[in-house]
């Protein structure tokens, strides 16, 4: 049984998914398939890219950043969430998928907005805006149902790249805070930050000296030099309303 299964591969299903696996929760991403920000023909009101950045790009990147923090993918389409035993949250959950076999989860972080019917089953405040639905949520993004949570656009949160990924690392901090997992602050500090000062690493955190720092960063600058060494190949996906 994972500790954690997130529905939705988009921004805020893979930031979420960053944050639990770092922190020593077994994590299992269901990915139904493109992202909605594969649309986006420029991405530009992301920190951090001062000219903007391609958006398949991007997401190919944080897919690789949810791989390197121990998060594991499973293409498929999950069609219904039911609990294992009812109001048991020890119990967990079981997700069917579509063509697939059953998954089982201690939680669930739902991140899939176009398509939450899966969600039906459980008696989480899924009500109808516009064309879509949306979940009832609190400020962590747990549902009425223990165990249940929601990231993103199917939280009613804005349609933002950067929101999305905002709330998915939020919602995933409050998972780790239900899961009883030992969790002060996701931090590489520099060494002696905590110890320099006769204090303990708090869990969550890392020191590291001056080589290990060097090291990270140069691994780091290959990466994205590799990254962007070519230009961008995928053009973006059209809306599927729009005829050819």
């Amino acid at each position: 049984m994972h500790d954690v299964c997130i529905v939705g591969g988009g921004v805020a299903g893979l930031a979420a998914s960053i944050f639990t696996a770092r922190n020593g929760l077994d994590t299992l991403v269901v990915d139904g398939g493109e992202s909605i920000l594969a649309r986006n023909a420029s991405l530009e009101n992301y920190p951090g890219f001062p000219d903007g950045v391609d958006a398949r790009r991007y997401l190919e990147l944080v897919r690789q950043q949810a791989t390197n923090a121990g998060a594991a993918f499973e293409l498929g389409v999950v069609t219904d969430v039911t609990p294992r035993i009812e109001g048991d949250l020890e119990a967990g959950f079981e997700l069917e998928t579509a063509g697939g076999d059953p998954l089982e989860a201690r939680r669930v972080i739902a991140a899939s907005w176009p398509d939450s019917a899966y969600l039906t089953p459980l008696d989480v405040g899924r009500h109808q805006r516009g064309s879509k639905y949306v979940v009832a949520v609190d400020d962590g993004g747990r549902t009425a149902v223990d165990g249940v949570y929601a990231a993103g656009r199917i939280a009613g949160e804005p349609h933002q790249a950067i929101v999305a990924a905002g709330h998915g690392a939020k919602v995933a901090l409050a998972a780790i805070h239900d899961a009883d997992v030992a969790f002060y602050h996701d931090w590489v500090a520099p060494e002696g930050y905590f110890t320099g000062r006769d204090r303990d690493v708090p869990p969550g955190c890392e020191e590291i000296d001056e080589a290990e720092r060097l090291e990270r960063d140069e691994r780091a600058r290959e990466t994205i030099l590799e990254a962007f060494a070519d230009p961008p190949v995928e053009e973006p996906t059209m809306h599927p309303s729009v005829e050819d």
